[in-house]
Parts: structure tokens; sequence; C-alpha cells
């Protein structure tokens, strides 16, 4: 028996975003909506067929298959599909079939244009990937927990005054919280210390901190913004400010804090690393990069925003290493080219980041030169891991006789990798097409680039070994909308965001570069320029950049909390952590990388 209006009326109540939907705009969708059931085993609609609308499960399963019959999803009730096509052309992108006796919901294509073209739950929840608009980073409108520079340091009221003081004293701060029983009852500080202990005589190992700490301190929520930290500073006086959840301690935000977010700024970093005269001095200004990290993803900065600052420091303290190591050295015998692969060859470095190196010589190059080459490669690789880029655990490295080598060997190596695409020829293949020149003669490379992508896509083999070796990186889809998590070990119920995230974009990205001779190393650069060279749809491009987005910020915003935490960032999310809205979105941005996986392994290099 069919649902009545009630019933259809009572579902969408508990399925989001119509849950959210204003009363006038929920009665008009549920009276657009229309219902269709399914046999098992029937078709809903196939791939290029014109949509009759969006699909929302009510009863029953529906399986999603995509152009090679392979199963990409299977949904459940409150599970919605149809929705890429819709934001396309209208025509299916995958196929759907009812897996058991299913009944669905079917909202008209004008209707869900309508609520699409307007702001609101309804966009923001089928737009996934779309983030809003840069904006510049101003502390007024930060958030307090973006601008707590460390995590919370607390004692307790028992605690003797020379304890609490060592505490400040061994983690280089100004301020303790007192907390009792896990709730916020005083503040302690350094002028505390001074004017109450010190200058009043007291014994600082008999005064316990509740004689002399700020009692009931003024806090904030971890949600006020830094306008509200100012305006209470100035009206006080005061230096420190509590950040509290309720009666729970969360951490202080001091007027250091704020000065140091007002002067950390890429920019700021790079005039420091210019004219930093040692590794100590470049070190320093590295130091400061998870705190930016911080910030611009606190600021809602675009990751290929933040990615390219993050990477313009390396490059940074890379030329500045050159510099160095030329000033130590002597200058070059011969011309050469610093040259960086990985995330930083494409300008996608994060908070956690290795190095991955070579250096290519001019073909005057003779031998008795070699060791000039091998003290320049070991000052910057050594410099590179004191600021932070910790040594390739490859060995991708300048300081690998095999990557430090005359143009005319390099080109040996490329032409050797296309002609013979063994396993590890396809490795280091897809290294070196993320080449960027860093420092030096940048022409030695320009050349060679062009001559290696023309010749490499002109060989089907290669490119077929290359489309097999992209592969490999499956996004980390589970069955019946969940996740294939890390199934054991320190990161067990989590998602490794580099290698079954980014990594399977990164991957596809390379190989339409190759088929389209693009030059472009930035995976996100090389989408764009691949659809506009016609090696993928507009709907599948469009589609693939708004995946690889919210994939890509979703990493970030993990490393920045992570960070704030007080922990080393890594790439390893929690996905069940978040809520059903961010989860959902993050399983279909991992569902398009699958689908596009599989048209390229169908296709070739046609278009997908």
């Amino acid at each position: 028996m069919p649902p009545t209006q009630a019933n259809i009326t009572k579902f969408l109540e508990s399925v989001h975003p119509y849950d959210s939907l204003p009363a006038s705009e929920f009665k008009r969708v549920v009276e657009h909506f229309a219902c269709q059931s399914f046999l098992e085993g029937n078709s809903i609609y196939r791939r290029g067929e014109l949509l009759q609308g969006l699909y929302l499960v009510m009863e029953g399963s529906v399986e999603v298959t995509d152009q090679s019959g392979t199963v990409i999803s299977q949904l459940s009730p409150r599970n919605s599909f149809g929705e890429r096509g819709l934001m396309g052309d209208g025509y299916a992108v995958t196929s759907a079939r009812a897996v058991v006796d299913t009944i669905v919901l079917v909202l008209p294509p004008d209707e869900f244009t309508r609520l699409m073209a307007q702001p609101g739950v309804f966009r923001r929840f089928f737009a996934r990937g779309h983030h809003a608009e840069p904006r510049r980073v101003d502390m007024a409108t930060q958030k307090v927990g973006d601008l707590m520079s460390s995590p919370p340091l607390a004692c307790a009221p028992q605690d003797s005054v020379r304890d609490a003081a060592r505490l400040m004293r061994d983690r280089k701060v100004s301020s303790l919280g007192v907390v009792e029983d896990g709730r916020l009852v005083g503040l302690l500080t350094t002028r505390d210390l001074s004017t109450r202990v010190l200058a009043e005589g007291l014994s600082a190992v008999e005064t316990l901190v509740s004689a002399v700490m700020t009692h009931n301190p003024t806090g904030l929520p971890v949600g006020a913004l830094g306008a509200d930290v100012l305006n209470i500073m100035l009206e006080h006086r005061i230096g420190h400010l509590p950040v509290v959840d309720g009666d729970t301690f969360i951490g202080i935000i001091t007027q250091t804090d704020l000065t140091r977010f007002q002067a950390i700024s890429s920019t700021q970093m790079i005039r420091e690393i210019v004219e930093a005269d040692d590794i100590q001095g470049l070190r320093a200004a590295t130091a400061r990069i998870p705190k930016l990290l911080v910030q611009f993803v606190g600021g809602n900065i675009a990751h290929e925003v933040v990615t390219r600052f993050i990477t313009d420091i390396a490059d940074a303290v890379t030329r500045r290493l050159v510099l160095l190591a030329e000033e130590t050295f002597g200058p070059p015998p011969v011309p050469f080219v610093w040259l960086a692969c990985g995330s930083q060859g494409r300008q996608e470095q994060t908070g956690v980041s290795d190095q991955d190196n070579c250096i290519f010589i001019d073909d005057g190059f003779v031998e008795s030169q070699r060791p000039w080459f091998e003290n320049l490669a070991r000052f910057v690789s050594d410099g590179l891991n004191a600021c932070g880029y910790v040594y390739c655990p490859g060995n991708m490295m300048a300081t690998n006789p095999r990557w430090c080598q005359p143009v005319h060997v390099w080109r040996s190596y490329f032409h050797g990798w296309i002609a013979t695409p063994d396993p590890m020829a396809q490795m280091l293949a897809s290294v070196m097409f993320d080449l960027r020149p860093i420092a030096g003669s940048h022409m030695l490379f320009a050349d060679l680039q062009a001559e290696t992508l023309e010749r490499a896509s002109r060989n089907s083999i290669f490119v077929a070994h290359m489309i097999s070796n992209s592969l490999k990186h499956a996004p980390p889809l589970g069955l019946l909308r969940g996740f294939a998590t890390v199934r054991s070990g320190e990161h067990r119920d989590h998602i490794d965001m580099k290698h079954n995230g980014v990594i399977p974009v990164v991957d596809l990205g390379r190989v339409y570069a190759l088929i389209a001779r693009l030059t472009p190393a930035n995976t996100r650069a090389r989408l764009v320029a691949a659809e506009e060279a016609g090696v993928i749809s507009g709907a599948g491009a469009t589609d693939l950049v708004a995946a690889y987005d919210l994939i890509a910020e979703l990493r970030l915003r993990n490393q920045a909390a992570q960070i704030r935490a007080g922990r080393t960032p890594d790439n390893y999310l929690a996905p069940y952590e978040f809520g059903d809205f961010e989860r959902s979105h993050l399983r279909d941005a991992f569902v398009v990388v699958r689908t596009m996986q599989s048209a390229l392994s169908h296709r070739g290099s046609a278009t997908v």
C-alpha cells in the first residue's frame, strides 16, 4: 500500500536537509514529492537517461553502479541519489536499481533547481565540496578557539605556588588555569606571583595557589570572536582570558597570542627566511608553520591557497639554503637546477611534509666536479630536515647520486621508463612527472619536460600502465554507506586522508596531464586544464574538483584541530567523529573519485 501524504510528511521531518527548511518551504516541498515503487531487481534509471528528479529512499534498498557495472554505493532509507546528474545536464551519470522491493520519493527537477538557486540549508547540503568564498584573515572575526596558541595548562588550588611557578617556567607560559573537580575556579599569572607572592614576602613553598590566584575570572566561550577578546581586555585592563565551555576549562588566550596572530603571515615568514644568515634562523621561521595553518583554516581560506602559501615557504627555505651553500662552497662549476617533486613539486604541502628533490646538471659537467654537487645536496637536504622537512623515507633526494645527474642522464632515465614501463618505472615516472624547478637554471628542465610529455603521451602502452598504476590507491569506501577504515594499530577506525583521500585524485590529475601534455604540476590546476583540453567532460570535472576540494579541506581542518590540541598533525581522520551531514558528503566525494577512476580504467585516454 503506497504511503499517505501524512506518512510522507512524517518521514521527511526526520530527513536532513528537509527537517531544517522553513515551515512554508517544507510544506511546499512535501506537496511536490511524488511516490514511486519498484520491485526487487527493477531498474530505477540507467546511465544516460533523463532524470525524473531527485530520488530519496523511503523504504527498501537501492544499488548504484557506474558505467562498468561496478557497485559504488548501496543506499538505505533517508539516502538521496541522482543529484549529480541534476546539477549537471539533467542526465543520469550512474545507474540505479532496487535491491529489494523499494519505495522512493521523487522531487521534480524544476523544484530541485529552484531550491538550489536559493541560499540556505538545501543548497549547502547538496552543493558538497563548494566552499565559501575566501576571506581576509581578520583577527576580530576569528573564533577564540583558533586564536589560542597552545593546549590548556592547569594546576589545582591546593598546589604550592612553587610548583605552579615551575610548571609555568618549564612550559614557557605566563598563566595557568586553576581547576578543581573539572571546573575552572581561578587564574594564576606571572603578575600574581610578582605582586602577591614576591612583593609580599610570602613563602613559595608554603603558600597555596588558592591564596594568590584571581578567583572566578572573566571567561569567554570557545565560540566567541577575537573582537570579544579585545573588548574585554581593554575594558578590564587584563592580558589573560580563560576560554571555557560552561564551567570546563578549555584554554587561555593572551595578548601575546593576539600579537602573534597579527604578526604571522606567509609573506612575513618568507621575508625572515630571505634574510636568515643560518639554519637556526630558517628553523625559527618554519617553526611557526603549524600556527599559520591553524590561522588559514580558521579564516576559511581555500585549501589550494593554504597549501600554496605553505609550499611558498618551503620554496623560500630551499632557495635560501642553496644560496648559503654557494656562499660556503663557492660558485657552481657548471649551471644546475634544483627541483622539487612530491607535494612540494605540486605546491600542495600541508602540516605534514617530507622532502623529495633532485638536481639536473648542465651537460658540460665532468665527474671531477661531483664533490661540489654532493656538498650542495647534503647541505640543502640537512638544512631542510632541520627545518622540519624530514628526509624522504624512499631516498628520493638529491643526496642520492642517482637523482643528481646531468641532463642527458635524466633524459635517458625518462626514455627508459617510457620504453619499459615496469612497476618500478611507473612509480618513478609518477614521481618525476610532478617535478618543479625551485632554484638555479630553470631552462635545463623546461625543454626536457616538453620532450618527455610529448614522448610519453604518444606511447599508448606507457599511458595504459600509468592508468593502471593510478588506480592502486582506492578511496576508502565500505558497504552500506560506511567507510573502509584502518583495522588495527595506532590509527584503527581512521581514514588515511593522504593515501586513500587526496592521492587517488592526484593520480587521476597526473594521468590527465600526461594524456593532454599539460604542464601544470598542481593537481587542481591539472583537473581544470584537463576539462579545458577535453580530456574529461565538464560534468566529470565539476564533480571531481568539488570532491577533491572537500577531501583536501577536511584533511587540512583535521590537521588544524590536531595542532590546536597540542598534537603533531598527521593524515589520519576519524570519520565517525563527524556528524551525519559531513560524513555523508565525505563519502559522496569518495564515490565521485571511484567513479572517475572506473571511467578512466574502462575508457583509457577517451573523454570521461
